[in-house]
């Protein structure tokens, strides 16, 4: 659990508890940043993308992922940012380094590796397509290579198949292909289910999209290029996402700008909005394939079109 903390506004001095908040990691355990104590707090004036997230790695399994850094509104109207300490270097993993030439074993040459290491000839070139032909294993059985082998293992045990040693696999060699183990079907690991992250604020709802894209399966997500008309636009690998978290649903011309926005990218789209979607705009986003959700205050988003669900059964 995070440890509650006093820190005091620099513009009315006024005190305040706080308590960093947790998110949820992919492993399930919940991540919470390092306070740091000894720096002061800063007053926010404006936000950017850069600055509202962190690194933070997880104690349970060493993942690092970008998290919203804490802030702290005072009563006196100043928003305050939390510094937060850098995560620390895990445990028992050191840094690789570069192996030693002086020590490292000498490498042959092209021409070394042709010959023969006893004798320095080159090695006969082995026949192709030796194991298709019986007419060719019959007459491979008589050299000293592995139709010898073969051929030995076929004398000392009169009872057992030419070519094959009892109680065995058949021996592979050059052109002959090697037997095909099939292996234990095995099922996917199921997805952790997604930690909710409890809306209150504006940028509450975009958080939660992007921690919601980000258990869905997409990578490197981050501020969109392009500002949409209406909203918060966030982008990932392969897709672009627009939260509406105004109180009046989206309109037919939101839907329509978000298709045609992602379309000048060349990837998908999807839209997350907090008071629902108009009737037009729900039919428009079907035939267009966009998957919209809906967000709850609880933080959860819910799908609203069999797209979305598609989404969340397939992932990124």
């Amino acid at each position: 659990m995070a440890e509650s903390v006093t820190v005091r506004c620099p513009a009315c001095r006024r005190e305040h508890h706080y308590t960093a908040p947790s998110f949820p990691c992919a492993c399930g355990s919940p991540v919470t940043p390092a306070l740091d104590l000894r720096a002061a707090l800063e007053p926010v004036t404006h936000h950017t993308w850069d600055e509202d997230w962190v690194m933070v790695r997880c104690a349970a399994c060493g993942r690092e992922d970008e998290w919203p850094r804490p802030e702290l509104g005072c009563s006196c109207g100043t928003v305050l940012r939390v510094p937060v300490t850098e995560p620390p270097a895990p445990r028992g993993h050191a840094r690789p380094t570069e192996p030693d030439t002086d020590t490292a074993p000498a490498t042959r040459t092209e021409a070394d590796a042709a010959q023969d290491p006893v004798s320095g000839q080159e090695p006969p070139t082995p026949r192709a397509d030796s194991g298709t032909d019986p007419e060719v294993r019959a007459a491979e059985g008589t050299d000293d290579g592995s139709g010898a082998r073969r051929a030995d293992a076929g004398a000392d045990h009169p009872d057992s198949t030419p070519g094959t040693a009892p109680d065995s696999a058949p021996a592979t060699g050059p052109g002959t292909p090697a037997p095909r183990i099939p292996l234990p079907r095995e099922a996917s690991a199921p997805r952790p289910a997604f930690q909710p992250v409890t809306i209150r604020t504006a940028r509450d709802a975009v958080t939660v999209a992007a921690l919601y894209l980000r258990w869905l399966g997409y990578q490197d997500i981050r501020r969109a290029d392009q500002r949409p008309p209406s909203g918060i636009g966030l982008a990932a690998r392969g897709v672009l996402a627009q939260v509406e978290p105004a109180l009046s649903p989206a309109s037919l011309r939101d839907v329509e700008c978000l298709w045609l926005t992602a379309m000048t990218e060349s990837v998908g789209c999807v839209y997350f909005s907090l008071a629902g979607y108009a009737e037009d705009a729900r039919t428009r986003a079907d035939s267009l394939g966009i998957p919209l959700f809906v967000l709850d205050l609880t933080g959860t988003p819910r799908p609203v079109n069999s797209l979305a669900d598609e989404l969340i059964a397939a992932g990124a």
